[in-house]
């Protein structure tokens, strides 16, 4: 009988593929501020750590005081608000992995550094057909990832003790946060980031294939 008991997923880069609409916002941020855009590469690494962070990471280095970021994460937010399912979809393989999941009574959480709203407009409104409890993101009083507390909160309302839980993710962030809090780090490779990052901040396994993950639970 498999030990793991549940799965706790990131958003972005994992279950949905949200690159396009978070980098289309950001950069008519930028345009509208008289700042240079960004191609999609560079929103590819500067994702991952919330959308504050992500504002930062794209504003040229000579305009990151704190006034200008706040300006442009609030920007973000308005924009990103309009048009964040424009082209965001499941990455290929997800739904029929959360319908074998699912089938298995195996519990399903979500934890993103994605602003909470934002993190639960995709949740619900794109992948409405799995049951997700709970979905946590990026809020006050919740540090983010990788900080463990998040990953935790999941696990002590669950009543499941994090080593029954395997923990996906496409950024060393997530591998962080996954063995940080005791959990079983499994790497993305159809996401955000690549293999060497993932390795080196501590996944325990990769996939290439979302259908891969039920393996682990055989």
């Amino acid at each position: 009988m498999t030990k793991y008991k549940a799965i706790l997923f990131d958003l972005d880069g994992t279950l949905l593929d949200t690159l396009e609409d978070i980098a289309d916002a950001a950069n008519r941020v930028l345009a509208s501020k008289g700042f240079p855009t960004r191609t999609l590469d560079v929103h590819r690494t500067a994702v991952g750590s919330g959308a504050r962070q992500l504002m930062e990471r794209v504003l040229p280095e000579t305009n990151r005081d704190p006034g200008t970021i706040q300006d442009c994460f609030e920007a973000f937010r308005k924009d990103y608000g309009e048009h964040w399912n424009v082209k965001t979809k499941p990455y290929t393989g997800v739904p029929e992995m959360l319908d074998a999941l699912q089938a298995r009574g195996l519990k399903m959480a979500v934890l993103s550094n994605k602003p909470a709203d934002f993190t639960r407009k995709c949740v619900y409104g794109i992948l409405s057909k799995w049951k997700f409890d709970p979905v946590i993101g990026a809020e006050d009083g919740i540090p983010n990832k990788p900080d463990p507390a998040g990953a935790l909160d999941v696990s002590k309302r669950l009543e499941i003790p994090p080593n029954g839980f395997i923990y996906l993710g496409d950024t060393g962030v997530d591998m962080k946060t996954a063995n940080a809090a005791g959990m079983f780090a499994v790497g993305a490779l159809w996401g955000f980031r690549g293999r060497q990052e993932l390795e080196r901040d501590g996944a325990k396994v990769l996939l290439k294939r979302p259908q891969s993950l039920l393996n682990l639970f055989d």
